[in-house]
């Protein structure tokens, strides 16, 4: 039997399934600005390549606006802790101009239209900001056990499956086909009527979860309050905090290929242009759903907490690897247009090509969740190993740092999405479900969808073989890090105590 480390700071299942909440209630805003390209496109009538560079100049933004957050957040001391006013303020500006994109920006005049709904998209940014990097900050005071920090990976992937099995399915299965296919003005305020009003709630679960939590005494070395943060000291993290480069190397590569692999465009093409099945699009999640979260359990619930959590990410990136060879292959010398699922309307029974793409995609999904939820928990390992390397407690720092390089890198993937489309196209439009198939479009579809998946899982497997943070390391941090915090609050009680008497 595995002893357990003394004086180790543990949180309760729902407070660490509540805090994953909060990724989806964030991701549900997302997931809507994914679509931000056709609104621009039909709506506001800007051109493919403009509307495209909008959406990568934003996630610079999203980008820049993330250290800047993180010192504030680092600085916070008050009654109200420091994540908790950054997931209040975050909800309420995503909540505001998110609706002032949809409902007020088509009442302006038409010239004017475009640069309005810059500055809407421009603030809604710093609310997304404020309140993701709650999701990676919290985890650092919510639990520091080693074995039980990987379960926030198999809350959050869970959750994370659900999320985008249904959002397709509602986005695409559903209300696509109710407008008629068009993404058109009420498509876009419907799903926004939806989405605000889940995410508010999911909001307020993670408000509670971590309100226990959300205490001097739980971050990092217990004695932030007198822990003064110097700007030298940001660039000693990053120069120094070698975990930190190697998470942030393999996490961006993964960000901009899933950004490419989850646009609306390449879905598009895949499915509706290549497949000749739209419909298909929001219904492989369906049938991908359960068995991935068997896989999510297996990676996390015992691989992960039983080797380590570097283990269990780049071994599941090596699965990933050979997946997305086999996928790539099978578009390319199978037929694709064979592909049929119920519930789709042209499905006649079971097929090889469905099955053969069935099976990969159930693989594909429970090894990418498995990666992908690993992040969170990696990030916080980093945010622990910097205390016990340097005695700084910047949670702030680290978790925008990381996302700041992530969406730098990343906010690329709707310009080259575009870009590629604009190539192979004389259309100044995106493609859409009646967009006539071609070899070219075709090509830009599975690089998209599949290739670039392989070139993220490939730089993974080079980043974790230098990544420091093995099983055995955690625990040695989570026990050195235990023992600063009893000397701390040792120090603290006989302060106390001589200004008593």
């Amino acid at each position: 039997m595995e002893q357990k480390l003394e004086g180790i700071n543990r949180a309760k299942w729902w407070q660490i399934a509540g805090l994953a909440l909060n990724d989806v209630a964030t991701n549900l805003y997302m997931w809507e600005m994914i679509f931000i390209s056709y609104y621009l496109n039909g709506i506001i009538g800007v051109g493919v390549v403009i509307a495209s560079s909008l959406a990568t100049v934003m996630r610079l933004w999203d980008g820049i606006t993330d250290p800047i957050i993180g010192i504030i957040l680092d600085k916070t001391h008050g009654k109200f802790g420091k994540n908790r006013p950054f997931l209040v303020l975050g909800q309420l500006v995503m909540l505001g101009t998110s609706a002032l994109m949809f409902f007020v920006t088509p009442m302006f005049p038409k010239a004017a239209q475009f640069l309005i709904f810059v500055l809407f998209y421009a603030l809604y940014i710093i609310g997304y900001t404020c309140q993701c990097v709650v999701t990676k900050s919290a985890q650092t005071c919510l639990t520091s056990d080693p074995k039980q920090r990987p379960t926030f990976g198999i809350y959050s992937g869970i959750c994370g499956t659900l999320f985008f099995t249904f959002a397709p399915m509602y986005s695409y299965t559903y209300l696509l086909q109710k407008h008629m296919y068009q993404f058109d003005m009420g498509y876009f305020q419907e799903m926004w009527k939806v989405f605000a009003v889940a995410s508010f709630a999911l909001t307020v679960i993670a408000y509670l979860a971590i309100r226990q939590k959300d205490r001097p005494e739980f971050y990092g070395a217990g004695n932030t309050e007198t822990q003064k943060i110097r700007f030298k000291d940001y660039v000693e993290v990053l120069k120094k905090n070698k975990a930190l480069q190697m998470l942030v190397i393999s996490a961006s590569t993964d960000k901009l290929a899933t950004q490419m692999n989850g646009s609306a465009t390449v879905s598009i093409i895949i499915y509706a242009i290549i497949c000749k099945n739209a419909g298909a699009a929001g219904l492989v999640g369906a049938y991908t759903t359960i068995p991935a979260i068997v896989i999510i359990f297996l990676g996390i619930g015992f691989f992960a907490r039983k080797f380590g959590q570097m283990k269990s990410f780049k071994y599941s990136s090596y699965a990933s690897i050979v997946i997305m060879l086999a996928l790539i292959g099978l578009f390319v010398f199978g037929d694709p247009t064979a592909l049929s699922l119920p519930g789709d309307g042209k499905f006649a029974g079971w097929n090889a090509f469905s099955l053969a793409f069935v099976g990969l995609m159930i693989l594909y999904t429970g090894f990418k969740q498995i990666a992908g939820n690993l992040v969170y928990p990696m990030t916080a390992d980093c945010t622990d190993y910097e205390v016990y390397r340097s005695g700084k407690y910047v949670p702030g720092l680290i978790g925008t740092v990381f996302s700041f390089i992530d969406k730098l890198v990343s906010s690329l993937a709707p310009l080259i999405v575009g870009v590629l489309c604009a190539m192979v196209s004389s259309s100044s439009e995106l493609p859409t479900a009646e967009t006539p198939y071609s070899t070219g479009l075709a090509a830009v579809g599975i690089f998209c969808m599949f290739g670039i998946i392989l070139l993220g899982y490939v730089c993974n497997v080079i980043a974790m073989h230098f990544y420091p943070l093995t099983k055995e390391k955690m625990e040695e941090i989570a026990e050195d890090i235990a023992k600063i915090k009893k000397e701390s609050q040792s120090i603290e009680n006989i302060e106390l105590n001589k200004k008593a008497v």
